[in-house]
C-alpha cells in the first residue's frame, strides 16, 4: 500500500469511529427524552420537572464546551476523546443507579461534560485530519452519528424506558461509550494536536460579530427544536395516544430522515455552500412546525415529521462546516463556541417549553418554536449577504470555502 493509500484508508476509520463517538454522544444527549414517560413514573415527578434534565445538562454542556477548549488546546486528540467517553460511560452508569431525581440531577450534569469535551474537538480532529477540500465532507460525515442515533438510539431509548425502565436506557449509553472510546483509541493517531490558540485568537471568535452570528443561528434554531422535541414522547402518548411501540417508531422514523437528511447534506455541502445548506435545513424544519397543528393522527405526525427531520441533524452539521470554512485558524474555537450554542440553545428551548407546558399544556409549544426557528433563519440569510472576504478580514485568516 503506498504512503497516500495507507494516509486515506488511516483517515476513512478515523471518520468511522468519531462517528461511532458522536452516536454514543448523541444517545446520551437524546437518552432523558427518549425515555421521559418511564422516568417520570418512576421518579415520580411532573413531565415539566424531568425536562429540567434536559434542560441543565444543556447548560452544562454550553459552559464547559468552550472553557474545556481554552484548557485542553494542547492535549493529544487520542487521548482526549478517548478520555471523554470513558467519562461519559462512568457518567451514565451511575446514573442509572441513582434513587431519585435529586441525586441523579447532579450525576446527570457531570456526566454531559464529556459530551461538551467530544463533540467539538471531534469535529476540531477532523479539520486536523482531512484535506482541505474533503473538510466539509468529513466533518458532516462524522455528525452521521447523531443522525444514527435518532435512528436507532432514540427508539431503542423509548421501547426500553417502556419495557424494561429508563435505567436501562442509561446503562445502554453507557456499555455504547465504552465501545466507542476503543475505537477512537485504536484508530486515532497519536500526538494529533492543534497549534494552542492564542487569547487574541479567542478573542476574535468571541467579538467578530459575523462569526458569534454564525453561531448565534445554531443557538436559535436548537431553541427553536427543543421547544417541543424535548417532549415528544410524552406529547405522542397524550394527544394522539401512542402505545410504547408507536412511540418507538415515530422515533425511528424522525431519525432515518434525519440520516438521509446528513447523507444528502454530505453529497451537496462541498458543492452549494454550508451556509445555504443550513437555512435551507432550517426552512424544512419551519414547514413541519406550521403544518404541526394538522398532525392529529399517528400517520399525519410520521408525515409532518418529515422535513423536520430532514434538517434536524444536518442544519448543525451544516453550520460546523460553516465556521470551519470561513475561519480554519480558528476553527476549534468556533466550533467549541458552536457546540455551546447548540447546548444553550436545548437548555432555553426545553426550558421555556417546560414553562409553556405546566401552565397551558401543549398548545402552544409549536408555535413558540417556529418563532425561534424563523428567527433563526432569518439572521442565517441576513449573514450570508455580509460574509465576504472583506467582511471576515478582522479574523486573520483567509475563509477556506465560499461563505455562500
Amino acid at each position: 500500500m503506498t504512503s497516500a493509500a495507507a494516509a486515506a484508508h488511516n483517515l476513512q476509520r478515523s471518520r468511522w469511529a468519531l462517528m461511532a463517538g458522536n452516536f454514543a454522544i448523541g444517545c446520551g444527549v437524546m437518552v432523558t427524552a427518549g425515555s421521559l414517560n418511564d422516568l417520570v413514573r418512576s421518579l415520580q415527578v411532573s413531565v415539566a420537572v424531568g425536562g429540567q434534565l434536559i434542560s441543565v445538562a444543556a447548560v452544562v454542556m454550553a459552559l464547559a464546551a468552550p472553557l474545556l477548549a481554552a484548557l485542553v488546546g494542547r492535549a493529544d486528540r487520542r487521548w482526549l476523546l478517548t478520555a471523554a467517553l470513558v467519562w461519559y460511560a462512568a457518567g451514565h452508569a451511575l446514573a442509572a443507579l441513582m434513587p431519585n431525581f435529586a441525586s441523579l440531577l447532579p450525576v446527570r450534569a457531570l456526566s454531559v461534560l464529556g459530551a461538551a469535551v467530544f463533540t467539538p474537538q471531534a469535529a476540531a480532529a477532523m479539520n486536523l485530519l482531512a484535506p482541505p477540500a474533503e473538510r466539509g465532507r468529513a466533518i458532516t460525515f462524522i455528525f452521521l452519528g447523531w443522525s444514527l442515533s435518532s435512528v436507532l438510539g432514540m427508539p431503542l431509548h423509548s421501547y426500553i424506558g417502556e419495557a424494561w425502565g429508563w435505567r436501562w436506557a442509561f446503562a445502554l449509553v453507557a456499555l455504547l461509550s465504552l465501545l466507542a472510546a476503543v475505537g477512537v483509541w485504536r484508530t486515532l493517531p497519536a500526538g494529533l494536536r492543534a497549534s494552542p490558540l492564542s487569547w487574541q485568537s479567542w478573542r476574535t471568535a468571541l467579538t467578530h460579530p459575523l462569526l458569534i452570528g454564525v453561531v448565534a443561528v445554531t443557538a436559535l434554531s436548537a431553541a427553536g427544536q427543543f421547544s417541543l422535541f424535548s417532549y415528544f414522547a410524552p406529547y405522542y402518548r397524550q394527544e394522539l395516544r401512542a402505545d410504547a411501540l408507536s412511540v418507538s417508531l415515530l422515533f425511528m422514523w424522525f431519525g432515518a430522515f434525519g440520516l438521509l437528511g446528513n447523507l444528502l447534506l454530505s453529497r451537496f455541502i462541498d458543492r452549494y455552500g454550508a451556509a445555504r445548506c443550513a437555512t435551507v435545513m432550517m426552512a424544512c424544519m419551519a414547514v413541519s412546525l406550521c403544518l404541526w397543528p394538522l398532525a392529529v393522527s399517528l400517520p399525519l405526525m410520521a408525515a409532518v415529521l418529515v422535513p423536520w427531520a430532514l434538517g434536524c441533524f444536518s442544519s448543525n452539521s451544516a453550520q460546523q462546516a460553516r465556521l470551519g470554512a470561513v475561519a480554519p485558524a480558528l476553527a476549534p474555537a468556533l466550533m467549541a463556541l458552536n457546540t455551546s450554542a447548540m447546548y444553550l440553545g436545548q437548555a432555553v428551548g426545553a426550558g421555556s417549553g417546560g414553562m409553556l407546558l405546566s401552565h397551558n399544556g401543549f398548545a402552544w409549544l409549536h408555535w413558540a418554536a417556529l418563532g425561534w426557528m424563523l428567527l433563526a433563519i432569518a439572521l442565517s440569510v441576513w449573514l450570508m449577504r455580509q460574509m465576504t472576504p472583506a467582511h471576515l478580514a478582522a479574523t486573520g485568516t483567509e475563509p477556506g470555502h465560499p461563505a455562500r
